[in-house]
Formats: C-alpha cells, sequence, structure tokens
C-alpha cells in the first residue's frame, strides 16, 4: 500500500517537516509493509522554501543581505533537489519578522536584499525561479527588488531615490538600462494567494500597510506614491498595474515581478504541489493524509490541505485530513471535500496537551485512523 503524508506545518507547534514524519512513523506503526512518501507541503507562503527543499532532497544556500531597513541579514534560498530551480521568499530578506513592533515602517522598507537574493542566485548559474511572497514587510512596489538588479529611479533632477515606498512621489523616470540582462534567460513562478491590485481600497496600501505599521494617513500617501509610480511603470512598459490583479502582492511587489521579469504567478499550493512531484506520487498511491494547526472555513479558501484535496479528487484518490483542530462549525464544509476529517485534540487531548506534545500525539492519531480506515477499506490484494 502506496500512502503519500503531505501536511503543512501545524502552526506554533511543529513544522510541516516534523508532522510528515510523525504521520509516516504512525503509518508504519500500524502497517509496517506500507510505503510512504513524506512530503511537506505549505501554500506558498513563509515555509514554503523549506518544505519544497525537504520534500526534495535539496539544499540550502545562505547570503549576507540588506534587510528591510538596510541592515545586514542572513538570509537563505532553496535549491530544489533538480539541482536547477531555485526558491526564493520574500520574508528571508524583506520580511515582517525580522522587524520589532517599533521598527515596522512601511515608507521606509524596502525589498532591495531580496533582490541581492536573486543577484546572488543568478551568480550560482540558477535561471529557473519559483518566488513565494508571503510576510513582506514592505510597500516599495517592488523597486528594491529591481534596483538590486541594476534599476535607477530618478527624480526631476536624475538623482536617484532613496529606498522605500515613501520616496516614490518623487519618482519622475526608470532607467532600465543596466537592469540586469541574464534575467531575460530566466523564468519565474510567482506562488501567491493575493489576487489585491496595486492601489486603491483593496491594493497594497490600504489592505496589508496597517499590518506592517501604516497608520491610516500613512496608508493613504503610500497609495497615491504607488499610484504614481504605476503611471511611471505604464509609461515606461505599456503595463497598467493599477488594477492589476495580484499587482498588490508583498507591497506591490508582486507588480513589479509581473512589468519587468518574466513571470507567470500562480496559486501557491498549486506550485508548490508540482514542484515537489506530488502529482507523479498520487497518481501511484492509495491514500493521501493531509493536515495543519487548526482547520476551519479557511482551509477552504486555497490552503494547501484544500489544494491536495482537490488535485487527489480529480485523480479519484482518498485524501484524510488530521489536523491539530477542527472548527466544529465549518466540520461539515471540510467532510464535502475529504474522506475523513481529524482532530489531535478531543476527547482526553486538550488543545494545549496537543500542541505541546504535538508530534507524538500526531503519530499516535495517524495510527489509530490509518487501522480505523484499513478495517473500513481493506487493500486490495
Amino acid at each position: 500500500m502506496k500512502i503519500v503524508v503531505a501536511p503543512d506545518s501545524f502552526k506554533g507547534s511543529i513544522t510541516a517537516k516534523e508532522a510528515a514524519r510523525a504521520m509516516a512513523e504512525g503509518i508504519l506503526d500500524e502497517a509496517p509493509d506500507s510505503e510512504v512518501i513524506e512530503l511537506p507541503s505549505a501554500d506558498g507562503g513563509e515555509g514554503t522554501m523549506a518544505n519544497l527543499v525537504a520534500a526534495t532532497n535539496g539544499r540550502i544556500v545562505t547570503h549576507q543581505v540588506s534587510g528591510p531597513l538596510g541592515k545586514p541579514v542572513a538570509a537563505s534560498y532553496g535549491v530544489l533537489g533538480n539541482a536547477k530551480t531555485c526558491v526564493i521568499e520574500i520574508a528571508e530578506a524583506s520580511g515582517l519578522t525580522l522587524l520589532s513592533e517599533t521598527e515596522r515602517n512601511p515608507e521606509r522598507a524596502s525589498t532591495e536584499g531580496t533582490g541581492e537574493l536573486i543577484r546572488h542566485a543568478l551568480d550560482a548559474g540558477f535561471r529557473d525561479f519559483i518566488i513565494g511572497l508571503g510576510g513582506s514587510a514592505t510597500n516599495d512596489g517592488g523597486t528594491g527588488i529591481l534596483r538590486a538588479l541594476g534599476m535607477k529611479f530618478l527624480d526631476a533632477s536624475g538623482k536617484s531615490l532613496p529606498a522605500g515606498g515613501g520616496a516614490l512621489a518623487g519618482l519622475c523616470t526608470i532607467d532600465r538600462n543596466s537592469f540586469d540582462s541574464r534575467i531575460r534567460e530566466c523564468r519565474f513562478v510567482i506562488a501567491s494567494d493575493v489576487d489585491n491590485p496595486l492601489v486603491g481600497p483593496n491594493g497594497a496600501s490600504h489592505v496589508f500597510g496597517p499590518q506592517k505599521g501604516a497608520t491610516d494617513e500613512m496608508a493613504r500617501n503610500l497609495d497615491q506614491q504607488l499610484s504614481h509610480y504605476a503611471d511611471i511603470v505604464e509609461q515606461e512598459t505599456g503595463m497598467p498595474l493599477h488594477d492589476f490583479p495580484g499587482a498588490g502582492a508583498a507591497g506591490g511587489a508582486g507588480g513589479a515581478f509581473l512589468a519587468f521579469f518574466p513571470a507567470v504567478m500562480k496559486r501557491g499550493i498549486d506550485v508548490v504541489l508540482e514542484a515537489s512531484g506530488f502529482v507523479e506520487h498520487v497518481q501511484s498511491s492509495d491514500l493521501i493524509l493531509t493536515g495543519e494547526g487548526k482547520s476551519d472555513q479557511q482551509t477552504l479558501s486555497g490552503k494547501a490541505a484544500f489544494g491536495i484535496a482537490q488535485l487527489a479528487a480529480a485523480r479519484g484518490k482518498p485524501v484524510i485530513l488530521l489536523s491539530g483542530v477542527i472548527d466544529p462549525e465549518s466540520r461539515r464544509n471540510l467532510e464535502r471535500f475529504f474522506e475523513e476529517v481529524h482532530s489531535v485534540a478531543g476527547g482526553a487531548i486538550t488543545e494545549s496537551q496537543s500542541m505541546d506534545n504535538a508530534y507524538i500525539h500526531v503519530r499516535t492519531r495517524t495510527a489509530e485512523i490509518l487501522a480505523a480506515y484499513l478495517h473500513k477499506c481493506p487493500p486490495q490484494q
């Protein structure tokens, strides 16, 4: 019997890789002759790089680059097991978690470190990229990324603008003459579940700016500055980013990739499943197990577990959901998409206990669930 385990992280307790290992051990406790494939998953947000590296037996490369406010940080990119594909998360060099609450300032924060990571990867020979856009501290329209790769953002007097979205009101010209020519040789797949436009009430500044430290007035100003930036980009490239779906991802970095890179934007979980080899393994599997820290209505809006259920259903494969906690009000909706829905917490195990000893509980619960499943649906000989 071939079983694929593809959980996301159980946030606050164990990583996706640890959850996959715990599930695999639970399966082998109950059915030691099973073939178990561990494919830790993610939905394209933070953790995607590490999970793809783990799922493909890849490696991590670390460089010192500029953090969101210019201070040096150690940031990593992943190389997949095919030794050709480079995975970069914007959160690594330009992430909100790199700043304290008092340091958050989307007017000054820059994506330049992410561009520096791309440059390091180009120097190492990579031309196939997956970019994860979750968790940024920035609202600079991706200008930092472009600046690190040679593009210049000039004011009316021909001087370079300071870093950050707050300076974009002074933008007069975008000089692309020194933009890294190697970009034309590349393929960029942008993993993002955000379809917000660049500007407007649903744009980057108003929707995501507050969590990055923006006041209401600051968000209004940043929105005007990104709108001006989009005007200049349209003059330069002919591409109207203002209302373009996904352009508002990562403080407008999505728009920079769409306008200046050979890029396609895809749903995060689809990118992860394709890159990890999930499709090929599912085709020959008998059962799939997935899970996450908490499953609720949000799960059905593009989270990893739901993407796995959709892909497996298209191939007629059963999927069991085992999560730390299942929202009681969402259980019925979840059961429409999964063969079975289970939680670690419940009965004698409290939610707190399930998080404190998540690995053991996931392993034990997996064995129990598989035993009942095999009794109900014994494998064909």
